[in-house]
């Protein structure tokens, strides 16, 4: 074998003692599919890549251009250690190629690489660190899923008010295990509501990251006949689950975000960041709130943003300004939520922070006090606009956005457009239990 580097992962793979390999890639919902192959064939894939048919795989090719080759990501391969020891599985997340070698656009991982590179020939380097809620709820006696609460506990209790307690233990040791810097665990505001933070980093790590994440959470909850869930409101009343972002620009290791000459320590570069994200936020819900579901949580009074504002201390606003400076200086996107493909939403925040830095958008002066208490007229006022407050919306938004379309690609956009008008329509046909209480007996 000519590439010393293959036959050095051959080796380790060997001496890992592993029986399979799972290829993993994305679908464009940032879904996570695999195909599995004996780690005899694992040579095969790492010189010339798996075939696969990719003509049932959501918003990939149509049926007659529907062969695809994945072609494993060294850098990612980590063994699964919540399977047997004596059989082990590992995996490597793939990019997706197509006929003729070239890389397949509607790849979310591409999609984010692309504009990664963008950001590299202005000489930055785009670092996020996303915070991943979730519930956990049990499973009946069928082991479906359900809504019923594991725990009745508050932000930051403990057990035994905090009955998943040894569940966020066992993810955190798994994962620490595949290589994440585990910084915190908590259970957050709702019951059966928790949050796990790992360590930031460049985006496309973080993007597999938050990947495997979700993966291991509902893994691990259903090796304890749980069910882990990231949808965005699965119950009314109570508060939703976001994926608050964290996003900095670094130049030669250096954070240029933070600027001590000036008042507040942030760089003018800052503020065309935020400039940028402010103006192309409409667009950025489709990517970060990508399901009808989404915004049942976007909605006043549950500590959701709706307004597209921004501040450092204030949380009812879209885009928060921690106090920590030096190289923690970053600027929050609070409105995402874990339903979200973390490709497609970290490649339209590089996009729509580049826009801004080209142009020197500054943003509004920042909104210091609580919106919802504002008056419509002080809003208005003030030039205060809201987030889009349905999916159909969101992807209207996206369509007049040239700036995210063109980061995104037109295979991308098309797809996202496709599945945002067929779930609308489902939606508006299904009959749910809301209407059959409120109308049954009244008419």
């Amino acid at each position: 074998m000519s590439d010393p580097e293959v036959s050095k992962m051959i080796a380790r793979i060997k001496a890992d003692n592993v029986q399979f390999i799972r290829l993993q890639f994305n679908d464009i919902l940032g879904i996570p599919k695999n195909v599995a192959i004996p780690v005899a064939q694992i040579e095969k894939a790492l010189t010339g890549g798996i075939w696969i048919d990719g003509s049932s795989i959501e918003g990939f090719a149509r049926i007659d251009e529907s062969d695809m080759i994945l072609k494993p990501d060294r850098d990612t391969y980590q063994i699964l250690p919540w399977r047997p020891a004596d059989k082990r599985v590992a995996r490597f997340i793939c990019d997706v190629y197509t006929y003729g070698n070239k890389p397949f656009e509607g790849d979310p991982r591409y999609v984010l690489r692309r504009n990664l590179e963008e950001a590299a020939r202005m000489g930055y380097t785009f670092n996020c660190g996303p915070e991943l809620e979730f519930f956990v709820f049990k499973r009946d006696e069928n082991g479906r899923a359900t809504t019923e609460f594991v725990d009745h506990g508050g932000y930051f209790d403990m057990a035994p008010s905090d009955a998943a307690e040894d569940l966020r233990r066992e993810i955190i040791l798994a994962l620490t295990e595949m290589g994440f810097e585990i910084e915190a665990s908590h259970h957050e505001v709702a019951d059966s509501q928790h949050e796990i933070d790992f360590k930031y980093g460049d985006a496309l790590s973080v993007a597999d990251k938050v990947i495997t994440f979700k993966f291991a959470v509902k893994t691990l909850a259903l090796m304890k006949g749980l069910h882990a869930t990231f949808m965005a409101k699965p119950i009314a009343g109570i508060c939703g689950t976001g994926m608050h972002t964290h996003g900095s620009l670094s130049k030669d290791g250096e954070n240029i975000f933070f600027d001590p000459s000036t008042e507040d320590q942030t760089s003018e570069i800052m503020h065309y960041y935020i400039g940028g994200l402010m103006k192309h936020a409409k667009a950025l819900a489709r990517l970060g709130n990508p399901t009808i579901n989404s915004y049942k949580r976007l909605v006043p009074g549950f500590e959701a943003p709706v307004y597209i504002t921004w501040s450092t201390a204030n949380r009812s606003v879209l885009i928060r300004v921690p106090s920590a400076r030096g190289n923690s200086t970053r600027a929050e996107l609070r409105s995402p939520d874990p339903m979200c493909n973390p490709y497609l939403l970290f490649a339209g925040m590089i996009a729509a922070g580049l826009d801004g830095i080209r142009n020197k958008i500054l943003p509004p002066p920042p909104t210091d006090v609580n919106i919802y208490e504002l008056s419509e007229e002080e809003k208005k006022r003030r030039g205060i606009e809201m987030l889009p407050g349905s999916l159909i919306e969101a992807n209207d938004e996206l369509l007049k956005d040239k700036v995210i379309c063109d980061a995104l690609g037109p295979h991308i956009v098309d797809n996202l457009t496709k599945i945002a008008i067929a779930e609308n329509e489902e939606f508006r046909q299904a009959v749910h239990p809301w209407e059959v209480e409120r109308y049954i007996n009244n008419f």
